[in-house]
């Protein structure tokens, strides 16, 4: 089992130095909780598209795996889901910064969602295995995962505008708000390098302006957020 010192170095690289990313790359952020339904929708039937035809070589994709939780005066989390949402997102913030290759991460990711879409979630340590990876972000959950998870939760806080549910989708640094699922349309809008993958070819052209959506989708609504789609 790898050291708490080992873990603690792997966050200092992941939020102090440089990650490699792709200058004229598109930034996609994804905030999102483990255990909300439409997170898991999104990402297994929706955000998975960016592996589709090129898409995912003109973005640098971000996963935050926080959401609605809630940091208290004691230090410990208080998840929209319960304990299990907090186990979850954990494991998936240490699996993001073991295996930082966004194609070794999201595979273990999408298994475990879709997992929680089917009510398996008890196979979850499974998903290491179909993922092709070790288990080693176990061991950074045991060895003391909360200052990774503070610092998704500070990011988190310090959106603005700040977000209202989950998932919460910006397309370099602007929320998409309701209209989260059209997001390979503002990504393909929003590229400005030469190379344009086939995902885009076929898209037409849109106003890069953010329109509200005209049908609002299902999603799991911050605390303070009290009206209903």
């Amino acid at each position: 089992m790898a050291s708490p010192r080992f873990f603690t170095t792997l966050l200092f690289l992941l939020f102090i130095s440089p990650s490699p990313c792709h200058a004229q790359n598109v930034t996609l952020s994804v905030y999102y909780e483990t255990l909300c339904p439409y997170c898991s929708d999104f990402i297994v039937n929706h955000l998975v598209k960016l592996f589709d035809e090129g898409l995912i070589s003109i973005v640098n994709l971000r996963l935050v795996p926080w959401g609605n939780a809630v940091m208290q005066r004691d230090g410990t989390f208080f998840c929209q889901h319960g304990p299990g949402e907090c186990l979850l997102n954990a494991v998936e913030a240490c699996t993001i910064i073991i295996y930082p290759d966004v194609e070794s991460h999201f595979r273990f990711i999408l298994c475990v969602e879709r997992l929680t879409l089917e009510n398996k979630l008890n196979e979850w340590a499974n998903c290491f295995d179909m993922a092709g990876l070790g288990t080693v972000p176990i061991d950074c959950y045991k060895s003391g995962y909360g200052n990774l998870e503070k610092q998704y939760a500070a990011e988190t806080a310090q959106l603005n505008p700040p977000h209202k549910f989950v998932p919460w989708v910006l397309v370099n640094g602007q929320p998409l708000q309701e209209d989260f699922k059209n997001f390979v349309t503002y990504v393909c809008n929003a590229h400005r390098g030469e190379q344009v993958p086939e995902a885009c070819r076929s898209l037409p052209l849109r106003n890069n302006s953010l329109k509200k959506a005209t049908r609002s989708n299902p999603v799991c609504y911050a605390k303070r957020e009290t009206r209903k789609l």
